[in-house]
């Protein structure tokens, strides 16, 4: 095996960074051969990410502490641009696409084609095509990257990193975004890597796809190296354990809720593309969800899943059309404001985009939606939204010093249960979860699920989407399905398989049943 060979790609040696008031790092130690796909694994806040910005250059020297070697050699970067020159590419969690440029020019950033100075278009956009081409990934680079999905801009991201000749990649979540057969595309482009010689770093909270892909596992926890192991000698549950300090039970809690009432419908839903005139995204969609309730929507990316949260939420840039009703009464929402009024919440699969204000404070964001609920109607009441802030950052286990501390610092875990607190102090009869767990870690979304599950048992009718079908079939009482902006599929919990839920999800038409 590649990593049995004398000298290790990369090393870093006893790595130490930190941040004011925080350890992030605290002597981490790692190795990497050519040819071989090292998983790097942990909570958030564990230090994966920032392990990663040293080896980019993002942190460069001597903001750090310890040592980086590449065949040997002792490397001092200064910066990105030193690191990619040593032959890294990295991948961040956190795309670095510029969204008012197209595809092509964002895949050759600063390394354009040119000619005595000036970029050679032509061939700016052939090389481009021909790295899409490599990814499956049928879209024109002419393309603007905000008239893009945040899986799309995910492969692009790949792309990018494609486009330069790396020895060492590293990939941070690359399949938080993807649908099933973008995933299956990208582990053959990896596999390809990895017989040509590239040492690739792989870091996920899919645990299934780190034993799929890796020939060593390295887990990290506070900021420390836990252990480093060959993959075959291990299991999920080992691996869970290290992760955690604990060993983890069934990652769902038993159920303890009953469906009410109904609480909110939608008939009739249709969603035009804003981009594509005459193109829609969802199509006569009818639902309804009873209090006590949790309904799933599955589907496969590009569904229209969160589209037709969008247009419920009035946030939608296309034409919508259809009715909503509330407690059984016939309303019209052009605006997440009136969402609001009408007792809507909605966690958006973005949070940096849509559901945070990074530079602000936990308080601030999580009353953000909330102010006349938590401290008056016309003048801000400091004490009672402070009050408010540390009792729901208590409610939902929040690791920080205090309900004052930046936001944009927090793990992807603690930022997801601060979008959560700010929905549920509104006070919502409905909450809408779109991807509520993507790129967070095993314990912080059993601390997710566990709220799901009380909050359903406290009459809350909950409509969740999620991409990974075992958390859609653990959480919901009732499932839909999605294809291409048609319900195709209706199941109630007992008959919801995997099998069947995707059968529908790829076009095969089950009849809906209209007992709900």
């Amino acid at each position: 095996m590649a990593a049995e060979s004398k000298q290790p790609l990369l090393e870093m040696r006893n790595i130490t960074k930190s941040f004011p008031g925080v350890r992030a790092l605290d002597g981490v130690s790692f190795d990497l051969y050519a040819g071989e796909v090292h998983a790097l694994v942990g909570e958030n806040g564990a230090g994966k990410s920032t392990l990663m910005k040293v080896l980019g250059g993002v942190y460069p020297h001597p903001e750090y502490g310890g040592e980086i070697l590449i065949n040997g050699e002792a490397q001092r970067f200064a910066g990105i641009r030193q690191a990619e020159s040593a032959g890294i590419a990295v991948v961040y969690q956190e795309l670095s696409l510029v969204k008012d440029m197209t595809v092509g020019e964002n895949i050759f950033l600063g390394r354009e084609p040119r000619r005595f100075g000036i970029i050679l278009w032509d061939e700016l956009y052939r090389r481009a095509h021909a790295l899409l081409d490599e990814l499956h990934l049928k879209i024109d680079p002419r393309t603007p990257v905000r008239n893009l999905g945040i899986g799309q801009q995910q492969l692009v991201e790949i792309a990018k990193a494609l486009s330069q000749t790396a020895r060492i990649l590293v990939l941070d979540e690359p399949t938080a975004a993807l649908t099933e057969s973008e995933v299956e595309t990208l582990f053959k482009i990896l596999d390809s890597l990895r017989a040509r010689g590239v040492g690739m770093i792989y870091i996920s909270h899919k645990l299934d796809e780190v034993f799929r892909l890796s020939d060593r596992i390295t887990v990290l926890r506070d900021g420390r190296t836990v252990g480093t192991d060959f993959t075959k000698n291990l299991d999920e549950a080992r691996v869970i354990a290290r992760m955690v300090g604990r060993e983890v039970g069934d990652i769902f809690p038993k159920r303890t809720h009953e469906a009410g009432a109904p609480v909110f419908e939608v008939r009739n839903m249709t969603v035009e593309d804003p981009n594509v005139p005459g193109k829609f995204l969802v199509k006569n969609v009818s639902f309804s969800v009873r209090r006590g309730e949790v309904l799933g929507i599955a589907g496969l990316m590009g569904a229209g899943r969160s589209d037709l949260l969008m247009a419920i939420f009035g946030a939608h840039a296309g034409r919508v059309r259809g009715q909503i009703f509330v407690e059984g009464k016939r309303v019209r929402i052009n605006s997440p404001s009136e969402a609001i009024r009408y007792g809507l919440g909605f966690v958006t699969e973005d949070r940096k985009r849509f559901g945070l204000i990074l530079d602000q404070t936990i308080l601030n964001n999580m009353t953000l939606a909330s102010l006349p609920h938590v401290s008056g109607r016309f003048v801000t009441n400091a004490d009672a939204e402070a009050a408010a802030g540390e009792r729901a950052s208590r409610e939902l286990r929040v690791k920080a010093n205090n309900v004052f501390t930046i936001v944009g610092t927090l793990s992807g875990g603690n930022q997801q249960k601060v979008v959560l607190a700010k929905w549920l102090l509104t006070k919502p009869r409905v909450l809408f979860l779109d991807e509520p767990t993507r790129g967070i870690d095993v314990g912080a979304k059993q601390e997710i699920y566990a709220q799901v599950n009380r909050l359903a048992s406290e009459g809350l009718a909950i409509v969740l989407v999620s991409s990974e079908l075992p958390e859609v079939l653990g959480l919901s009482d009732r499932v839909l399905v999605l294809h291409e902006g048609h319900i195709t599929g209706e199941f109630k919990r007992a008959e919801a398989t995997p099998e069947a839920v995707m059968s529908c999800a790829t076009g095969h038409v089950k009849e809906v049943s209209s007992k709900q």
